[in-house]
């Protein structure tokens, strides 16, 4: 596909992924705060005195400028601005995490300046050793909002506002439908109308809306995954993480 041409200079951005090309380039995706996902190649990033070498690392922000008129752009310059801590342990799984998320759910050259913000007050949550429930979740939902995929929170299929004392089943393409877990005999596969309130308010007081949360927001991506795979969330899952 040919796209317009274009020359950007100091564009803020954040190395998602990078792979080999050729002998000795790599081929990078960069989130970015005014062009959303952006591919570019870096010619001779991967011999051994490229002033890229050092620079082209996964979180840590990055001033950068790409040229050309294919999806395929030309990386023309990427220099580290710094002032941010690198998540350690469990937090680098988390944000490699985000990172495959933006990679699998983000369109190129989409932009979300809002969803750019949020990713970064992640990084910096993650790095600053925040609760990674909290952190993770908040993300998650500014990308399904941003995307386009998110439920609304504020009312139900029946266009009634979600009430904190009921519980919802969550439907695919419609939203939420009201329940009575007496009937069903069980709370299982149900979200309690607390749990929507505090995922619209990105706050996470209780451990019951912690819980619920994940469930709902991991069947609310998988369902938009289409079947594909996040190996970060399966590793996190395994650890009890995420």
């Amino acid at each position: 596909m040919v796209t317009a041409s274009m020359k950007v200079d100091h564009q803020a951005a954040f190395l998602l992924h990078s792979v080999p090309y050729r002998e000795t380039s790599l081929v990078v995706d960069l989130f970015t705060r005014d062009y959303g996902r952006v591919a570019a190649v870096a010619k001779g990033a991967r011999r051994p005195h490229s002033s890229l070498r050092g620079v082209l690392l996964q979180f840590q922000p990055l001033a950068a400028g790409w040229t050309g008129r294919q999806e395929l752009r030309t990386l023309t310059a990427a220099h580290w601005v710094g002032g941010m801590a690198s998540p350690q342990g469990d937090a680098l799984l988390c944000a490699f995490y985000l990172n495959e998320l933006l990679m699998k759910l983000l369109p190129r050259e989409d932009p979300h300046p809002g969803l750019y913000e949020a990713y970064v007050q992640a990084l910096l949550d993650l790095g600053e050793g925040a609760p990674l429930d909290d952190t993770l979740r908040r993300f998650e939902w500014v990308l399904l909002r941003e995307t386009g995929y998110a439920p609304d929170l504020s009312c139900d299929v029946a266009d009634e506002p979600i009430d904190s004392e009921r519980f919802y089943r969550w439907r695919p393409s419609a939203g939420f439908v009201a329940a009575d877990p007496g009937a069903l005999g069980s709370t299982a596969g149900l979200v309690s109308g607390e749990t929507l309130q505090s995922l619209a308010a990105g706050n996470f007081e209780s451990a019951r809306a912690r819980t619920q949360a994940k469930y709902l927001t991991r069947a609310i991506l998988a369902h938009h995954l289409d079947g594909a795979t996040l190996n970060t969330r399966q590793i996190l899952i395994d650890l009890h993480k995420l």
